[in-house]
């Protein structure tokens, strides 16, 4: 055969294979893993669009407001330092949060938000999204908006939430697409979370992450991080339909804290080599301050501005959803932005370690 044929006949092979058949996705199967992830914050460069009224204050200047150094007078320790440590984990059921209290909390003014319209209507409350997008609900983002630790990308919270504790292996959060046909449009796919076991692969520079890295399912202690939804590609894609989940949050060194999403739902443009875009929730409020309270000392929040006593507060005052007996609200809604890299999903685990453990101990017999 000739060679000048030689290339017609490889782009007609070429051609006959399905767009999907690559080294990504193997048996109807796609892989991603966790690599960034912040809280959806809209900002301009300023701040002055959504925060109109300025920035929140922290421990240390909200310290300075209830306890002047003036005409003399002494405080005491406890009702000082221990008082406000005390409100930090027992929150007074005060106003002292709104405008017109000796500590006054500036929320978001703007009506710009990022996140998603989880509850299918669009209220006065609600948000419109930076490309039009009607009926956002994201109530969370309302109440800690302007308070600078959220706000990236110098923010201390969101600098630990969004890049620095992801090469913390507790936070190893995977995503696995099976009864895939097609990344651009597939009507019925199938979403389950893990945590993975192993690190990110990263680029020669240690900086960026990269795909084609390879996880392995922790099914033992991992197994409240499984969970299963339902969903679709539209465009390229992922929509999933809402379902309770939990996943690793961890913000600080060797404190291992989850964070629970009510009616959660992902939505995220996929690629061979990525997933990026919104997990959508209703967080409990307790529950999401309660994770705050347990990696974020009041030394850490003072650093970004964070009081937490006034952020219990106002999350309880904005809660929007899952009414309890009384009819109070519990939960509020949020989003988080998530980025994430291809990676190979290993299933198994069991069978590994124990071929592992087998050939370490033909190894010890030889020497």
């Amino acid at each position: 055969m000739k060679m000048k044929y030689m290339h017609k006949i490889v782009a007609a092979a070429l051609a006959l294979i399905p767009a999907q058949a690559s080294a990504e996705i193997a048996n109807r199967t796609i892989g991603y893993v966790l690599t960034n992830k912040a809280w959806a914050m809209y900002q301009t460069p300023d701040g002055k669009a959504e925060c109109a009224n300025g920035f929140n204050d922290g421990p240390r200047e909200q310290f300075k407001l209830l306890y002047p150094e003036k005409d003399g007078k002494q405080y005491t320790w406890m009702e000082t330092q221990f008082a406000r440590e005390a409100d930090v984990w027992f929150p007074a059921a005060d106003e002292a949060v709104n405008d017109k209290g000796p500590l006054p909390y500036r929320l978001v003014t703007g009506k710009t938000g990022v996140g998603l319209n989880l509850d299918g209507k669009t209220g006065p409350n609600d948000f419109t999204g930076p490309r039009g997008e009607a009926g956002i609900d994201n109530q969370l983002f309302r109440a800690v908006g302007c308070t600078p630790g959220f706000r990236g990308p110098d923010g201390s919270n969101y600098f630990f939430e969004n890049d620095y504790m992801q090469r913390y292996i507790f936070n190893r959060v995977l995503l696995e697409i099976t009864d895939v046909d097609d990344l651009t449009n597939d009507p019925d796919v199938t979403v389950t979370t893990y945590r993975g076991l192993d690190g990110l692969l990263t680029s020669a520079n240690g900086k960026d992450f990269i795909a084609g890295g390879t996880q392995r399912i922790d099914e033992r202690w991992g197994k409240r991080y499984i969970h299963k939804l339902k969903g679709k590609i539209v465009d390229g894609v992922l929509i999933t339909e809402p379902a309770d989940i939990k996943l690793p949050w961890a913000m600080t060194f060797d404190v291992n804290v989850d964070q629970g999403f009510k009616a959660a739902r992902f939505q995220m443009r996929l690629t061979e080599k990525s997933a990026e875009g919104l997990l959508g929730a209703y967080v409990d409020v307790d529950d999401w301050i309660h994770r705050l309270q347990i990696n974020w000392s009041t030394h850490h929040a003072s650093y970004g501005q964070i009081s937490t006593p006034s952020t219990t507060r106002i999350l309880r005052k904005l809660a929007d959803a899952y009414p309890d007996a009384s009819g109070k609200m519990t939960a509020i809604s949020a989003a988080a932005e998530m980025k994430f890299a291809q990676a190979f999903i290993l299933h198994d685990e069991k069978q590994q370690k124990v071929a592992s453990a087998k050939a370490d101990e033909r190894a010890d017999a030889r020497r």
